[in-house]
C-alpha cells in the first residue's frame, strides 16, 4: 500500500516510520524543507524520540519511506492519507484551522476516487464532517462517502514512547459513513501492531466508533477527564495545605479501592494536550462548568506555588529564585505551555529575580525561550517545576544558599533535604 503521512512532527514522523515498518510505501509531506532534507537523509530531525533514529534510518534504506514538500503529488501516489498538521487554540479555545486548511486544500489537490483520508490531529466534535469533507469535495470535485473514504482516528500517544503507545492502546475511528469506518479499521489493522491487554473491556486492535463525532468526542473527553481529575486533585491539596493533612497519604486511602483514581497534584499542567483539549471541549459545550471550573483550577496553580514559598521564605522582592526544569514534564525536552512561564511571571509579580535551569536545555536554548539562564548568580530559593529524574538526588549541596525549597512536584527525597525549609503542594 501507498501512503501519505501530511506533516513530520513528532507524531507524524514515527507514525510515518511505523507504517514503513509494516513494509508499506510512505511518502511524508511537510512544509519545512529542512525536515524533509533530513528525514531523505535517514536523520531525524528532533532528538528524544525513542528509537526513531534506528528505525527511521531502516526505512530510508529500504526505499519504503520518502519525505517531500509536494502534499498534492504526495497525495496523488497514495491509497491512504494521514494527517497530523498542528491545530492551535487561542486563550479563550477558539480554534485556528489555519494550517490545517492549507493541509487539507493540498490533500484535495491530490486526492484521486477510492482514497481514505483520515485526520489524527485533535478536532472539536463536528469537523471532520461539517469542514474537512466540504473542503476535499470543494477542491478534488469528489464527494465524501460516495468517491473517497473519510474518517477521524486521534493520535493517542506521547512523545518519547510514541512506538510502544501504538502498541499499548486501541486505535479508535469512526468515519463519516459505515464505508467510510469500515475502510479506516482495515487500515489501521494493516499499518499497526498491538499487545494484549487484559484490562480493556475488548480485545486491543481497531475499535470502529461508528460515527466521526464519537471518535473526536472520544479524543477531547479522555484528555478532559484528566485535566478535572488532576484540578480536583489541586483543590484537595490546597484544602490539605490549610489543614495541616498529607493529601498524598489521603490519595494513596482513596485509590486503594477500584472506584477511585484520583491523580497527583502538582504545579502545573503542560504539553500539547491536557492543558489545550479542554479549552476545545468547551468551545464545543460551554455550559461545561466542570471543564471551566477545573481548567481555572490547574491554571492557577503556578501562581500558588509561589504563594507557598513567600509564605515560607518571606518577602521575595529582590530575591534570587532558582526555577528548576523549564519542560513541562520530566524526561521530555518540550516547553509547550509549561508550567515555567507562569511561574516565572508570578515570581516576577512578587518582586523576586527569577533564574531557570534545566539538565535538557543549554543557556542559549532557555534565552531563545525568554527564560533567564542560572549561571552562578546567587539564589536563596528554589521551586522544582519539572520533575527530572536528575532532581530525586537533589540535595541542599547542590544548592548550597538555598534555605527554601517548593517541591511542586514531590520528586527531591525528603531525607535528603532535612535542615532546609522544603515545602510541597498538599502537606
Amino acid at each position: 500500500m501507498n501512503i501519505c503521512v501530511v506533516a513530520l512532527g513528532k507524531i507524524g514522523l514515527p507514525l510515518a516510520v511505523q507504517f514503513a515498518s509494516k513494509g508499506h510505501r510512505v511518502i511524508g509531506a511537510d512544509v519545512n524543507e529542512k525536515v524533509v532534507e533530513l528525514v531523505n537523509a535517514g536523520v531525524e530531525p528532533f532528538p528524544g524520540e525513542h528509537d526513531l533514529d534506528v528505525k527511521l534510518k531502516q526505512a530510508v534504506d529500504a526505499g519504503l519511506l520518502s519525505a517531500t514538500t509536494d502534499t498534492a503529488s504526495a497525495v496523488a501516489e497514495s491509497e491512504a492519507v494521514v494527517v497530523v498538521v498542528p491545530l492551535f487554540v487561542d486563550a479563550e479555545g477558539t480554534p485556528d484551522f489555519g494550517w490545517m486548511d492549507s493541509a487539507t486544500k493540498a490533500i484535495a489537490q491530490g486526492l484521486k476516487p477510492g482514497t481514505l483520508v483520515s485526520y489524527e490531529t485533535t478536532l472539536p466534535v463536528g469537523t471532520t464532517r461539517t469542514r474537512w469533507a466540504p473542503m476535499l469535495a470543494e477542491g478534488s470535485g469528489l464527494t465524501a462517502g460516495d468517491d473517497f473514504h473519510l474518517v477521524f482516528s486521534p493520535e493517542r500517544v506521547l512523545t518519547g514512547r510514541v512506538f510502544s503507545d501504538l502498541r499499548r492502546y486501541p486505535k479508535l475511528v469512526g468515519g463519516i459513513d459505515e464505508a467510510s469506518s469500515a475502510r479506516g479499521v482495515e487500515f489501521y489493522e494493516q499499518v499497526l501492531d498491538f499487545d494484549e491487554r487484559a484490562d480493556l473491556p475488548r480485545p486491543n486492535g481497531v475499535w470502529d466508533l461508528g460515527t466521526a463525532e464519537a471518535s473526536e468526542l472520544a479524543k477531547l473527553a479522555e484528555t478532559t477527564y484528566r485535566d478535572v481529575n488532576i484540578g480536583l486533585a489541586n483543590q484537595f491539596a490546597r484544602f490539605a495545605d490549610q489543614n495541616d493533612i498529607d493529601v498524598k497519604k489521603v490519595i494513596e486511602a482513596c485509590n486503594s479501592q477500584p472506584y477511585s483514581h484520583i491523580h497527583q497534584p502538582g504545579i502545573a499542567v503542560g504539553g500539547h494536550c491536557i492543558p489545550i483539549y479542554p479549552r476545545m471541549y468547551l468551545w464545543n459545550d460551554p455550559a461545561a462548568t466542570v471543564v471551566r471550573s477545573a481548567r481555572e483550577a490547574n491554571a492557577a496553580m503556578p501562581e500558588y506555588a509561589v504563594d507557598l514559598l513567600a509564605a515560607a521564605y518571606g518577602d521575595l522582592t529582590g530575591v534570587g529564585v532558582l526555577v528548576l526544569g523549564a519542560a513541562y514534564r520530566g524526561g521530555v525536552k518540550e516547553t509547550a505551555f509549561s508550567g515555567v512561564f507562569p511561574t516565572v511571571e508570578a515570581l516576577k509579580a512578587r518582586g523576586a529575580v527569577p533564574f531557570v535551569s534545566d539538565p535538557m536545555y543549554t543557556d542559549e536554548e532557555l534565552l531563545a525561550h525568554g527564560l533567564t539562564p542560572h549561571t552562578g548568580e546567587k539564589v536563596t530559593a528554589a521551586i522544582l517545576q519539572a520533575d527530572h529524574a536528575e532532581y530525586r538526588t537533589l540535595t541542599p549541596a547542590d544548592l548550597p544558599d538555598v534555605t527554601v525549597l517548593v517541591d511542586g512536584r514531590r520528586t527531591t527525597d525528603p531525607e535528603a533535604w532535612k535542615g532546609v525549609r522544603r515545602v510541597v503542594i498538599g502537606g
